[in-house]
């Protein structure tokens, strides 16, 4: 015979694991609140950016700062989480914004539908994020928001060049006078070495050569930006929650 309090224990279990974090709380416990509590803002919603958002939504992040001016177009669909036939055409920061409340999080969106310059960065910074995940394309851009992260003392996370690559296993998140072979990293290893920056200008970079395949256009797949996203997204995390 079970008693009254017997009863009230298992349900008061389900219902917990019933919660849309349950299965992470389990990992971290009370930590999940740390999350909840942090506002990370994400340049780029591509292949990479994509990811790293659907990832840190799913771990019930407080508010996400979504930067994209693009909308979705069919030659996302072999990478880009977000981009389906019900997607094409719309911005990306508005199609994500309906994924994660699909999600069920308690996740703020703000979006940011434009093309990130020198001229507008400034705006990023009203939001007083806690962190950046830099997963645009730009290298003028990418510059811009490292000088902006290390002015403003907010922890960034850059991601390099993923494209022309194949190997997931040689991704890494590393210093970025540590890098090699990415063209991208070695123009932003330029400029930190001429601009005497001293912090830490921490990246997501591959050790893999780009591919050669005769052509101009930059080739890619859906392995290796998602895992390199999914590594942005875990250096925040990991970042919040130590």
């Amino acid at each position: 015979m079970f008693t009254a309090r017997f009863i009230r224990v298992i349900l008061k279990n389900v219902g917990d694991l019933m919660n849309e974090l349950a299965r992470l709380e389990l990992l971290i416990g009370d930590k999940v609140k740390q999350l909840a509590k942090k506002t990370v803002l994400i340049i780029g919603l591509g292949g990479v950016g994509g990811y790293a958002v659907e990832a840190l939504a799913r771990s019930g992040i407080g508010h996400l700062i979504l930067v994209d001016g693009d909308i979705v177009e069919a030659t996302n669909m072999n990478r880009q989480i977000i981009a389906t036939k019900n997607t094409i055409g719309q911005l990306k920061t508005e199609a994500w914004k309906q994924r994660i409340g699909e999600i069920g999080t308690d996740t703020k969106v703000t979006c940011v539908s434009a093309f990130i310059t020198a001229e507008n960065i400034e705006q990023l910074f009203a939001f007083k994020p806690d962190y950046l995940i830099d997963a645009c394309d730009t290298v003028a851009t990418k510059k811009e928001l490292i000088r902006k992260s290390v002015e403003y003392g907010i922890p960034l996370i850059s991601c390099m060049g993923m494209g022309n690559k194949m190997d997931p296993s040689k991704i890494e998140v590393t210093e970025i006078r540590k890098t090699s072979y990415d063209p991208l990293a070695r123009a932003i290893r330029q400029m930190v070495r001429k601009e005497q920056i001293k912090d830490d200008v921490m990246v997501v970079c591959s050790t893999e050569a780009p591919l050669q395949h005769g052509s101009e256009a930059i080739a890619s797949n859906a392995i290796v930006p998602s895992v390199a996203g999914l590594l942005c997204a875990n250096y925040v995390f990991h970042n919040i929650i130590s």
